[in-house]
């Protein structure tokens, strides 16, 4: 099986097309939680889409056998309001703006196929080739292997270890019960 991870620039119909509810009351987020989640569903999708015709964009996206399969928000922290204002997240400094991984979504059908792993090192090189010189994601540190799926939206800590992430600080915010980390991999 051929796997391939794309920033999400100028692929907004990838993007939409499972991450968008349909108005026949199908799924999707729109990926707007940390961004900007005053928003309505219409200017949340035009947001996106908006996000997804510029450069650096809002993520990558992972191909299966040329199938879109998953999703990765990663971006500059300053884009995420609610990171930049979270009280249960720390800000670490305020001399940089390191990239942010915040969310991961793997489609029905494609999960139990390791793509976290290859979404987390797309999102790392396409921070990298973006110039970012720091990329932290906000894991939970599950007791096991694993976390439920409605929390692992944001990793585990042991998937961020295993992609040369080192923990930075506890953080006050829980997922699924479970402790979420700051942890950081330094790209320069």
């Amino acid at each position: 099986m051929a796997v391939e991870v794309l920033p999400a620039t100028g692929r907004w119909d990838d993007f939409a097309s499972f991450m968008v509810p349909r108005k026949s009351g199908g799924g999707g987020c729109v990926c707007m939680s940390y961004r900007n989640s005053g928003l309505g569903m219409p200017e949340r999708i035009e947001y996106m889409r908006s996000a997804c015709a510029a450069e650096p964009g809002p993520g990558v996206l992972v191909y299966l056998d040329d199938q879109v399969a998953g999703w990765c928000s990663v971006a500059p922290k300053s884009t995420y309001r609610r990171l930049m204002r979270s009280r249960t997240i720390p800000h670490l400094d305020e001399e940089s703006d390191p990239w942010s991984i915040v969310c991961f979504v793997v489609r029905g059908g494609f999960r139990k196929r390791g793509l976290m792993h290859d979404l987390l090192d797309g999102a790392v090189e396409h921070a990298r080739a973006s110039g970012a010189a720091i990329v932290e994601g906000y894991p939970a540190e599950s007791p096991g292997d694993r976390v439920d799926v409605i929390s692992g939206y944001v990793g585990t800590v042991r998937l961020f270890e295993a992609h040369g992430f080192e923990r930075f600080a506890a953080t006050e915010a829980h997922s699924g019960g479970a402790q979420r980390w700051v942890m950081r991999r330094t790209l320069v």
